[in-house]
Formats: structure tokens, C-alpha cells, sequence
């Protein structure tokens, strides 16, 4: 049988030349960062020398890279440690609606807190309209965060116009740019913000290691408590074998972008444009154009994404319904619902997230299997069925 993994977006493979530079960093070179002995030395230079290739993937300075556990903890850390660092400026904060749940929590967490919490809306593309920050301000906002990328849909956010807003109103910018970091051309200057989130495993580096950037001045308060590592910021023993992978992807991904990028791009736009072609009430969720290269979403109607996702796992082929977070949870995707797609249609996303393995062969095989996989589950559905009975329900 075909084995077709198309989940780039949950996680991608380590790549063979990341994983040899990390093989040292489990074995003989064992040093903690902080030890002021060789053992040390050699682990710290690591750890520094992988600070500058993540910095130069997004056109920063070394000294504002501070690394993490996970894309997660870097929001987390976005989100509370900027929040609490600025509210003797005032308690509002503003996220869109979209956003990772270690977003969206965090900012819940935060509500409890004391802070207001503003969620921004989107229209039926995903898209944030900056307008819409500029009349969520306040005299007393002290943080926006709206991700550059929703790694579910696809799509890309108007970040610099964003960025300007919120730098006339000097705000504090966040985004969450896992999906695009690695991805997409990154450069936190031409964006604009003042603190960006990351993480290895979206761009073929290791799981278990993520980055916060946070502009030089700008005040941040530190969640964990403990040693002076990452300048004081985040205290902890440094995951130096994950560190110095994440560097070596970054340097990578960098080197190879464009070449991604166009290999990627064919494939996702024969899926987008062939699908709804081969099934019909198949509707591409996400911006048609502005979207992440390697990103093909659906909505497949009357049955239940989880259904498709076992079947098509039965055939040999890897996807996602709706974002690896809420996967396993069985509920509508918050994501979709904010689009205005209505939980019935939401209940039948399908995510194809293509990689650097994936083939126009890959396309052929889904093309294939998946069109009888939903007329069999069509056939069981109730919707279904009064759909064909009264012609009602139909997208």
C-alpha cells in the first residue's frame, strides 16, 4: 500500500543533515551552557552559534533570540510575559479570534487576571482587516498578537499594515509566526513587530524546541523562575542538542526557501482546484490566493472530518481535520466557526499539509482514494440523505 504522509502542518521529519549535527550533542559533547569549564564552552558556543543562524532566518539580532521548549511556550511567554511587563500602562489586550490556543488561553488566562480582552473578527477568508485593530484601541491597550499565518486555513494576515497601526498607537505587537517561520520569507523588520514566535519542528528541525523574538527594548517579564539562562529571561537548562538542530534547520530553510516554496506551490494549487472538482459540496476554506504554499484546507460536506481521516489513514495517506491541537478534541474548529462556516460544514474539515517529500504522485493517490471514501460515509449520513431527499443543506 502507498504511504502518503500530507500533515506537514501538525509536524514535519527531521531532515538527515540536522539530525548529524545534533548525534554529537547526545553523546560526547554533554556540557551544560552555563559550566565554566570546556565541557561548557563547547555547549555554550553551540547554543550561541545557533542563535545567530535563527536570527538571520528572520533578520534579527542574536541578542533578542530567546529559545523555548515549543511554539507554545513562546506564546505563552508573548502573551503573559508582555502583558505583565506593560500594565502599569493598562490592562486591554487584543488577539483575533483565529489564533493558536496558546494564544487564546493565555489571553483568557490574563482576563483572569484582571486584564480585558478584545478578539478581533475575520471575514469569511480568515482574514484580520487592520481597520478593525485600529478601532479595537484603546488608551489603555498595551498588547496586540495576530498570528502571520493560521497554519489550519492557510491564510496569510496583512501583518505590516497591522504593525503600523499598532506602532502609531505604541502598542506592542505580537505574532505567532510557527506556520510561516522557516516557510515563508521572515524579516521582523520589514514586519514591523516587536516579538515573534517560532518553532523547529514546522520547518524540519527538532520537536521540543521553539524561539521567542523579542525587540531590543522592549520589556518582558519572565515566566519561568530559576537560573540566568537566555539573558535572564527564560531560566533552564538549555536543550542543546534541539538548539542546535533548530539552527542548522533555520539555516537551511533559509538557503532553500525559494526552492521550497516552488515545489511546494504546484501541489497544493492542483489539490485546491482538482478536488472540489472530483467530489462535489467540497468548499476550500481559507484565502484562495494569499495562502501558505504548502497549504490545501476543506470542508467536505454532510460527514465528519474524523471519518475521512480514519479511512484515509486505512489507505495509507496522513492528513489532519482541522489544527493538530484540536484534532483529537472532536468539536468544530474555532478557527472556522470565527470564518462564519457553520458547525455542521466545520465538522467536515480537511487539512493536506505538503512537504518537501510529496510528490505530484501524492496528489494522484488522494485524488484516487479519497472520492469513494466520501461516497461511503455519505451513503450513512443522515444529512446526506435529506439533503437528496429535500435538495436543503447543500453548501
Amino acid at each position: 500500500m502507498r504511504k502518503v504522509y500530507l500533515d506537514n502542518a501538525a509536524t514535519t521529519p527531521l531532515l538527515p543533515e540536522v539530525r548529524q549535527v545534533m548525534l554529537p550533542f547526545l553523546d560526547e559533547i554533554f556540557g551544560n551552557p552555563s559550566s565554566l569549564h570546556d565541557w561548557g564552552d563547547t555547549a555554550r558556543e553551540a547554543v550561541d552559534a545557533a542563535r545567530v543562524q535563527v536570527a538571520q532566518l528572520i533578520g534579527a539580532g542574536a541578542e533578542e533570540v530567546i529559545f523555548t521548549a515549543s511554539g507554545t511556550e513562546s506564546n505563552n511567554f508573548a502573551i503573559k510575559g508582555l502583558a505583565l511587563a506593560q500594565q502599569s500602562k493598562g490592562k486591554h489586550v487584543v488577539v483575533s479570534a483565529i489564533e493558536h490556543f496558546s494564544v487564546l488561553h493565555s489571553a483568557r488566562t490574563l482576563e483572569k487576571l484582571g486584564f480585558e480582552l478584545t478578539l478581533l473578527p475575520v471575514d469569511k477568508q480568515g482574514v484580520v482587516d487592520p481597520e478593525e485593530v485600529r478601532r479595537s484601541l484603546r488608551k489603555d491597550t498595551i498588547l496586540v498578537s495576530v498570528m502571520q499565518a493560521n497554519g489550519e486555513v492557510g491564510t496569510i494576515e496583512p501583518i505590516e499594515e497591522i504593525a503600523q497601526i499598532t506602532r502609531e498607537n505604541n502598542v506592542v505587537f505580537h505574532t505567532d509566526a510557527v506556520a510561516t517561520a522557516g516557510t515563508i520569507p521572515v524579516n521582523v523588520k520589514e514586519l514591523g513587530v516587536d516579538a515573534l514566535s517560532l518553532a523547529g519542528n514546522q520547518f524540519y528541525g527538532p520537536k521540543g524546541v521553539g524561539v521567542l523574538w523579542v525587540r531590543k527594548g522592549v520589556r518582558i517579564m519572565p515566566l519561568l523562575d530559576g537560573g540566568v539562562q537566555e539573558g535572564g529571561r527564560r531560566a533552564g537548562t538549555e536543550n542543546v542538542p534541539a538548539i542546535v538542530g533548530l539552527g542548522k534547520a533555520a539555516e537551511m530553510a533559509m538557503a532553500n526557501m525559494a526552492g521550497r516554496v516552488a515545489h511546494l506551490t504546484p501541489l497544493r494549487d492542483r489539490l485546491l482546484t482538482e478536488l472540489p472538482a472530483k467530489i462535489d459540496h467540497v468548499v476550500v476554506s481559507g484565502h484562495p490566493r494569499n495562502r501558505l504554499p504548502g497549504n490545501a484546507s476543506f470542508c467536505v460536506e454532510f460527514i465528519e472530518g474524523e471519518s475521512m481521516l480514519m479511512l484515509l489513514n486505512s489507505q495509507g495517506v496522513a492528513v489532519s481535520s482541522g489544527s493538530a491541537c484540536t484534532s483529537r478534541a472532536l468539536k468544530a474548529s474555532h478557527v472556522l466557526i470565527a470564518m462564519g462556516i457553520s458547525h455542521e460544514l466545520a465538522q467536515g474539515s480537511l487539512l493536506f499539509g505538503f512537504g518537501l517529500d510529496n510528490t505530484t504522485e501524492d496528489v494522484d493517490y488522494v485524488l484516487e482514494v479519497l472520492p469513494p471514501i466520501v461516497d461511503r460515509l455519505r451513503q450513512m449520513s443522515p444529512l446526506y440523505s435529506k439533503f437528496i431527499k429535500t435538495g436543503k443543506g447543500g453548501s
